[in-house]
């Protein structure tokens, strides 16, 4: 199972720049400056976004490599708001908002209506888009030696 970890940067400069590490991997997260932020990565939000859409793209070549499909390239632009939730009948809050995502797959090759078809509903099977709508559960506990996470 995945195991990153994240850091705030204590630089003195900087407002919310985040250190990013996943096995011999190194990232930074941050927000833009518009958000009083440094813009020195991708938001969270885009990082989000980035997870979703490498997911589908890998899981749809995968798909296609295995039933010998000509699927030449994928790309996947997503985008991410925040919509109100009026036409809600059972919310309670008519002011509460969703979170919405778009997903629109571009497919390149020689491919059927049918296979077209069946790449669109295979994408809502990639394990991030799975683990996003089945609403995991995050547990919060305090380190008790910040030097030594859980594992």
């Amino acid at each position: 199972m995945p195991n990153v970890t994240v850091r705030y940067l204590d630089i003195e400069s900087l407002s919310f720049t985040q250190s990013l590490i996943a096995g011999t991997h190194a990232y930074y997260a941050d927000e833009p400056e518009a958000d009083d932020g440094d813009d020195l990565g991708p938001s969270p939000y885009e990082l989000l976004l980035w997870a979703l859409g490498a997911c589908t793209s890998m899981t749809l070549m995968m798909y296609a490599r295995r039933n010998g499909w000509d699927l030449r390239d994928v790309r996947i632009h997503l985008h991410h708001e925040r919509v109100h939730a009026a036409d809600c009948d059972n919310c309670e809050d008519t002011n509460a908002r969703l979170d919405r995502i778009e997903r629109v797959i571009t497919l390149e090759g020689d491919l059927t209506a049918e296979q077209r078809a069946r790449l669109l509903a295979i994408a809502s099977r990639c394990p991030v888009h799975r683990t996003i709508q089945s609403r995991p559960v995050v547990v919060d506990r305090l380190a008790d030696n910040l030097d030594q996470p859980h594992k």
